[in-house]
């Protein structure tokens, strides 16, 4: 008797009338199918293949089966997102209580004044009261511009220079007078020592990174009913043991040298031990878990210079020590700020009741006003005069924190001390069913989950969640209940789910209780809010509050990383990745930022005063974490971008490959479509740099393994690709398949490297892909080292240099999973839950794999490219963000815009939308538009789902494939000038592709513009997204002139010099509206290449767009575009034309170079110039001629055009010359 495993390719229809005779067979073939072909439904990963040893039965064509072809047959995914899966504000509690004010009379904060605290001052010139009753307080600091209390700190730390980085020689000095005086530079040898990490007594907290802060207070929660309170009043008079009902938190304030203000607020710990009778530590005897250290970059976040600060303040309860002061300034300062705030008059004559910090360079250049009750913080401008506040943060009475507290039930003692009138005298003890401490499924529940699969055996999990059934049946779709929170209410307030929370046949254990913190930020004088990415909707935040007919959405927009395929549109639900930063633009308060610095579950509303020229609000309720707040003052946007790259780090240079055209589909079945694919571009000179390969090249979902029936030999392939030029990437999910005899789930079982279960018992067991899954912790060091080492090429057999890599499904997805992510009692290895660190599980895994791409190599000298679906603050550090599974339609293309504009606005700009939608089948147009809009995004990749049609350029036909081709060489031919904003971006953090308010914020007409956009500074695009458009409205800055990209004539556009006009200009289908900005200067390299590699040592054009006054700039950077050693050895050239034409200069070039002997001795002779094409030019110039050339250049001149060509100066762009002209 012969055994045999079988395995067979599915064809790309398959004949339901052939089938295996036995049902094993079946699954077995299935499951080999699943790994070798498409993607299956999962549920055949039940069976791994290992274990699969089955007879030899002859095929035969028979009738299917009930069973086979219900498994066969499945219905299709439904083409569009399940809203039943993911909750809203009102399914979720902690959203649901204190959204709308519905929690507000539980909390009113009041700083203590006699808490307030000024940290380290030194230098005190003793007292001198003029008795003006007004305190005041000049702080000095020690050199390194950090301030705090160094007995807090391990010893040993090194001073910082107070500019953020080595004074030294290198790219800082060599470039820092070419950037704003504001905006910082920092190398990576360059970085000042971190920080080291606070310990000690019981009340330090060894999570916060940074400058130490400036004002330390204690905040009380004054309100004459708590939540704590409340809790009491629903489980028993329980007062936490303490034998009060106080809530009290700290407060801490910090500077930072460049404005930037940081407010700060936890939980006062408890330093007893207690927790009932068997004793034990309370609910807040350590502090909550935040993330300064895996998000924020403390290396360039320096606190205020000593002497910069002030501290006024009238209250004689503030102990300040008094110094020679001009006391009418300071009191007439203090007078002016309280009234700038619009606060009612009786509050205006309570100058007690403020404190004010002014600091800054100069001095009272900002200045940050704390009120002591209500506590609310004004954060004002010196430039802005006598307007109101740039923000205004807690005024709205909507702040709160949620102390933690015993989730335990207390007994009723007859002592009734909570002053809570009715909502007191329902006490009651709790069940043991109800107290559940860890959270377990009472009975009910178990047999609710029988009751809703009917008893049937569950195999697997889909991409929705719901369940797939052993007879090949799925389980059906269920409506979420709506919940009754009336019922459940104590008085006025909702206590349902405070202590466990259900979510379809989820149950959230919650230990902890309730944890949520929330703050409302007012931005003053400001209707344009921006930020919040990642939402399918407009760049520019729309209502979310307000009477009907007035606000825009009923829902708050929604931060939590999830898993959504064909994501609905004109929506506030939450998607792939999420940055809690909200920049405001306005003419009163220009541009400022706020970055709510959190990364638990958040839901944000945004409401509009109603106010013409009034303010606009945004009210941020979190599940858990802090209060964590930081100010970006602006006032402009490139000064306020460079305030944020301080904050959360720069994003790096990626190779030039990467800026190139990639080619992906779901999946390429083997190495012969490989080659067929590939051999295609090359027959076609259709430029390409990257090809991609989607799960099913992996043994069974494996990841870093290889199907070798269809890729015998990888090492093999990817060494083909990279001899013609291109690059291979393949997808690497943070999901590892449950099999013993996988050597990445073995080694990492036996380390103990995965996320626990919520007793921190079991690994945990999830369902993605694989089939049955564990999850690595990627926020302990000692994982995300260990997950690196698996790049190394020993471990990633058959993995070579040309390899790089793919992370998707990392918000985490998890199929069987609430709301298909991660259940989030879940633990980390230190003990912390899933609920304080989901949305940064992404950005952890981006980091880990792009680490690992850099250590693989020798001397760790080869720049990383790794593309994530997932998110968070800082994510620009590590690699490329795609906007996930978009649709094959024109409204897909039309929001694509919108979407990676607001990705720019968090900082996030190596970004880009699937070319041609991932689900569905596109056409000839929609695809040739989509390819025109995609050369003018930073991340430009074709990708598709494998039930769509093949849509690779030539599918379409020869008149289609031409077009398509046709922008792929304009965006090949601009790499140049990319490569040069991607540069600019790391060095300023100016966005790479701007919404048109970041470079003209004195035109109020252009801040809701987000169909058209900037590439830089320089160039303007306009992508087409209806069908059968032949024109196109633009709106252009009158103060430039704009030259069409495509016959180089100058648009005419007349106006004011702040104003915007609407021109119709022409967009057949041939043509993507795109133009250059006069007075610009952009290098293009024009010969038709098949990869970037090939164009290393190819010559440059520059395209010189003359301005009104007939003259222009540009900048060209370059390096080798491909390794650190830019950074490392300082190989760079940074070339700064500029023309003049009224000064007879056709163009001079100014150079940089980072290490003149290596760059001019590798470069000088490749890189350059053999062609200028001036735009613009209003007479014919009598001879043009180089400095160093003893004969004039040769030239053409259309006087008609007015474009002047100058051919072949033959000059370097890494050398010094001057073009002259002769009028």
């Amino acid at each position: 008797m012969t055994t045999m495993t079988m395995k067979m390719r599915r064809p790309p229809s398959p004949s339901p009338t052939i089938v295996l005779r036995h049902t094993l067979i079946l699954l077995a073939t299935l499951l080999l199918l699943h790994n070798h072909g498409t993607r299956f439904h999962p549920f055949v990963a039940a069976f791994p293949s290992s274990s699969i040893g089955i007879l030899a039965l002859p095929l035969v064509p028979l009738p299917l089966p009930s069973f086979a072809a219900s498994i066969l047959l499945l219905p299709p995914l439904a083409m569009a997102v399940d809203r039943s899966k993911f909750r809203t504000c009102e399914q979720t509690s902690f959203c649901r209580r204190h959204r709308h004010g519905r929690s507000r009379a539980l909390y009113d904060y009041k700083i203590l004044p006699e808490s307030v605290r000024i940290v380290h001052r030194v230098g005190d010139d003793g007292e001198n009261n003029d008795g003006d009753g007004i305190n005041t307080v000049t702080a000095t600091f020690s050199t390194d511009g950090i301030i705090g209390d160094t007995s807090n700190k391990n010893a040993g730390g090194t001073a910082s220079s107070t500019d953020g980085g080595s004074s030294g020689g290198g790219l800082r000095s060599k470039i820092s007078r070419m950037l704003p005086k504001s905006i910082g530079i920092l190398n990576r040898d360059d970085a000042i020592p971190q920080q080291q990490q606070q310990q000690g007594k019981d009340g330090d907290d060894p999570y916060v990174r940074g400058p130490s802060p400036f004002l330390t207070a204690t905040l009380a929660n004054v309100a004459p009913f708590t939540s704590t309170a409340l809790t009491a009043s629903v489980y028993g008079n329980c007062n936490d043991g303490n034998g009060s009902f106080v809530e009290t938190l700290n407060l801490a304030v910090y500077l930072h040298e460049d404005g930037v203000a940081r407010i700060r607020i936890t939980e006062v710990l408890e330093n007893n031990n207690r927790g009932g009778e068997g004793g034990g530590r309370g609910p807040r005897s350590s502090p909550r878990w935040t993330s300064d250290e895996l998000v924020l970059n403390e290396q360039e976040m320096v606190g205020v210079n000593g002497g910069n600060v002030r501290v006024m303040s009238t209250n004689a309860l503030i102990d300040i020590e008094q110094t020679l002061s001009n006391k009418v300034t300071n009191l007439a300062l203090v007078s002016s700020l309280i009234g700038r705030t619009n606060l009612e008059q009786g509050v205006l004559s309570d100058v007690d009741n403020f404190i004010v910090l002014s600091y800054g360079e100069e001095m009272e250049q900002f200045q940050l006003m704390l009120r002591l009750e209500p506590f609310a913080a004004f954060f004002f401008r010196r430039d802005d005069a006598n307007g109101p506040p740039a923000i205004v943060a807690g005024t709205g009475g909507l702040t709160h924190f949620e102390v933690r507290r015993n989730k335990m039930a207390c007994p009723n003692n007859g002592d009734d001390s909570v002053d809570g009138g009715d909502l007191v005298s329902d006490n009651r003890k709790l069940t043991e069913l109800e107290i559940d401490m860890f959270g377990e499924s009472t009975n009910a529940d178990k047999e609710e989950e029988e009751d809703r699969h009917g008893g049937k055996e569950i195999v697997g999990y889909w991409e929705d969640g719901l369940a797939i059934y052993a007879d090949g049946t799925r389980e059906e779709r269920q409506d979420v209940e709506t919940l009754d929170t009336a019922s459940n209410a104590k008085g006025d307030f909702d206590t349902k789910d405070m202590w466990e929370e259900k979510f379809g046949s989820h149950v959230d254990s919650k230990p902890h209780g309730p944890m949520s913190v929330g703050m409302e930020l007012t931005f003053s004088s400001s209707k344009h809010l921006f930020g919040l990415p990642e939402h399918a909707s407009s760049t520019q935040l729309k209502t979310t509050k307000g009477a009907d007919g007035v606000r825009h959405y009923d829902e708050p927009y929604r931060l939590y990383n999830l898993d959504v395929f064909e994501y609905e549109l004109d929506e506030t639900m939450a998607l792939y990745g999420h940055v809690p930063f909200i920049v405001s633009q306005s003419m009163a308060t220009g541009t400022v930022g706020a970055f709510w610095f959190n990364p638990t579950e958040t839901f944000v509303d945004i409401e509009d005063d109603g106010v013409e020229g009034g303010a606009t609000k945004a009210h941020f309720i979190s599940e858990s974490g802090i209060i964590d707040l930081f100010l970006l003052p602006g006032p402009d946007p490139a000064t306020m971008y460079a305030q944020y790259a301080r904050l959360t780090g720069r994003m790096p240079l990626p190779p030039m490959f990467s800026l190139g055209y990639h080619q992906c589909r779901w999946n390429y079945r083997d190495e012969a479509d490989v080659y067929q694919v590939h051999s295609k571009f090359e027959e076609l000179d259709y430029p390409y740099d990257v090809l991609w390969l989607d799960i099913e090249h992996t043994d069974g979902k494996r990841y870093f393994t290889w199907d070798r029936k269809a890729f015998p030999n990888p090492k093999e392939m990817q060494k083909k690709l990279g001899s013609d030029g291109r690059r291979m990437v393949t997808i690497i999910d943070p999901h590892i398949k449950r099999d013993n005899n996988y050597y990445i789930h073995k080694e990492a079982t036996a380390l103990g490297l995965y996320i626990k279960d919520k007793k921190s018992e079991n690994d945990f067991d999830g369902w993605c892909w694989p089939g049955s899954s564990s999850y690595l912790d990627f926020t302990t060091e000692k994982v995300r080292d260990w997950w690196a080492e698996q790049f190394q090429y020993n471990k990633y057999v058959e993995s070579t240099p040309e390899l790089f890599t793919w992370n998707d499904m990392n918000e985490p997805s998890v199929f069987n999973g609430p709301e298909v992510s991660m259940q989030k009692d879940l633990l980390n290895l230190n003990k912390c839950e899933h609920r304080e660190w989901h949305n940064l599980y992404g950005m952890l895994f981006h980091r880990s794999t792009s680490e690992g791409l850099i250590k693989r190599n020798k001397g760790e000298n080869v720049r990383p490219f790794v593309l994530s679906r997932a998110f968070f603050a800082g994510s620009q550090r590590y690699g490329a963000i795609w906007t996930g599974d978009n649709e094959a339609k024109w409204s897909h293309l039309e929001i694509a815009a919108p979407m990676l504009l607001s990705l720019n606005v968090g900082a996030l700009s190596f970004v880009g939308a699937d070319v041609g939608g991932f689900f569905g089948n596109t056409d000839a147009e929609l695809m040739t538009r989509w390819m025109q809009a995609g050369a003018y995004q930073p991340f430009f990749r074709g990708h598709a789902h494998h039930d769509a049609k093949r849509r690779e350029p030539w599918m379409f036909g020869d008149e289609t494939m031409v077009r398509l081709r046709r922008a792929a060489v304009a965006r090949y031919a601009l790499l140049p000038y990319w490569y040069t904003v991607f540069w600019q971006a790391g060095v300023t953090g100016m966005p790479v592709m701007r919404t048109m308010w970041m470079q003209y914020p004195q035109i109020p007409e252009l801040y809701s513009v987000d169909d058209q956009y900037l590439i830089g500074s320089d160039l303007l695009v306009k992508p087409v997204t209806s069908p059968g458009a032949t024109t196109s409205e633009i709106l252009f800055p009158t103060s430039d002139c704009w030259y069409d990209v495509n016959n180089l004539q100058v648009v005419k556009v007349n106006g004011d010099t702040n104003t915007a006009i609407s021109v119709t200009v022409s967009s057949d289908i041939d043509t993507i509206p795109v133009f250059q900005r006069g007075g610009s200067i952009i290098a293009r390299k024009l010969r038709l290449r098949r990869s970037s590699h090939l164009m290393t040592k190819d010559p440059y054009t520059l395209f010189v767009a003359l301005g009104n006054d007939l003259k222009a700039e540009g900048t060209l950077y370059m390096d080798d575009e491909t390794t650190f050693d830019h950074e490392k050895r300082q190989d760079f050239g940074i070339a700064s034309f500029h023309t003049s034409w009224a000064d007879n200069i056709a163009l001079q070039n100014s150079v940089i170079l980072g290490n003149t002997a290596t760059m001019v001795a590798s470069d000088l002779s490749n890189r350059i110039v053999e062609r200028i094409i001036v735009m613009g030019v209003p007479t014919k110039p009598r001879e043009i001629s180089v400095e160093s050339h003893t004969s004039s250049l040769d030239f053409q001149y259309n006087a008609e055009s007015k474009i002047l060509v100058i051919r072949k100066p033959l000059v370097s762009a890494l050398e010094q010359w001057t073009i002259s002209i002769i009028l």
